[in-house]
């Protein structure tokens, strides 16, 4: 309890009048709320009126920002409009090569998601089901035949084929049309081309994609044009077309590796290329299936449909 005086105006005195410790703490806690209210209100004011200067630097900044945002939205429009310009030239040249639009490695999930804004939760998990059990189903087979390879490799019994790249630092984006009938880029039919078109600058170094003994050397204006065919182990023999220069002879041993030629286009070719064959037992095999252990799987991938799908060939 505590106490305070208070004016009696019948008497004229003051007495002393007891207050309650209730009382006591509503009146404390009223200057309380109106100290932290007026403090409130101080800082307010101070914020309006009175600015830092970080406050002053950010304000500063969005007002740039504001005056930049419309140029850098119509130069991203801009951007956008070269972006398919070139896309669609690069597509026109490719047709014009190839006789095919240029492919796109898209996943067919994302394409399957996209169909609808609106699907349904079951719908997205029973796709991915079926995905998931595609996938799991090839990847059975895949390891089944990594076994039987790795049974064969063991035995020792095997002679591998020419698995190199017969031109360095090749990228998937160079690949053109491989061994199928394919339409002769002079003569606008089908013909039957036995060998792998791989674009590369006139004057890049051709190599040998394994060990083995050169059998055929052959300098024409012609067909193929300058011409090396090497023989390996195995049965198996590569064939190296449309050379601008040949730096190898008949009978020469040489090395995986060895530099047998350039890239040029002797012979009836439509560009600078190598037209590059595998043969086994007289029979015409895809190069493009024994690159897989010289690029990514990504790559290999790539270059597998890009080859297969490639309607035009180059010679």
């Amino acid at each position: 309890m505590s106490s305070h005086y208070v004016y009696d105006k019948d008497d004229f005195k003051f007495r002393r009048q007891r207050r309650s410790l209730r009382s006591t703490l509503l009146r404390v806690l009223k200057y309380f709320l109106a100290s932290v209210s007026l403090a409130v209100l101080y800082y307010i004011i101070f914020a309006l009126v009175f600015s830092t200067d970080k406050e002053r630097r950010l304000r500063s900044e969005n007002r740039m920002y504001e005056k930049l945002y419309p140029e850098m939205e119509q130069e991203r429009r801009l951007l956008e409009d070269v972006v398919a310009g070139l896309e669609a030239k690069d597509n026109m040249i490719y047709n014009d090569l190839f006789q095919t639009d240029v492919l796109t490695f898209g996943s067919q999930t994302s394409e399957y998601l996209s169909e609808s804004d609106s699907m349904e939760v079951e719908d997205i998990v029973r796709h991915s089901e079926q995905v998931y059990e595609a996938l799991d189903e090839k990847a059975g087979e895949i390891d089944n035949e990594f076994m039987r390879i790795f049974r064969v490799l063991a035995s020792g019994n095997v002679q591998l084929p020419p698995l190199a790249l017969p031109i360095r630092d090749f990228s998937y984006t160079s690949v053109g049309a491989s061994v199928g009938d394919k339409i002769n880029p002079f003569y606008k039919v089908k013909v039957s081309h036995d060998g792998l078109d791989m674009i590369a600058p006139s004057g890049t170094p051709v190599l040998a994609s394994a060990d083995g003994t050169v059998t055929s050397v052959q300098r024409s204006s012609k067909g193929l044009g300058n011409t090396v065919t090497v023989a390996h182990d195995g049965g198996y023999v590569t064939k190296y077309a449309h050379l601008s220069n040949i730096k190898v002879i008949r009978g020469r041993k040489i090395k995986k590796g060895t530099v047998i030629g350039s890239v040029g286009m002797s012979g009836k070719s439509f560009a600078p290329h190598l037209h590059y064959e595998i043969w086994k037992d007289t029979v015409a095999l895809d190069p493009v299936s024994y690159f897989f252990s010289s690029v990514t799987p990504d790559e290999y991938s790539a270059m597998l449909l890009l080859s297969a799908s490639a309607g035009q060939s180059m010679d």
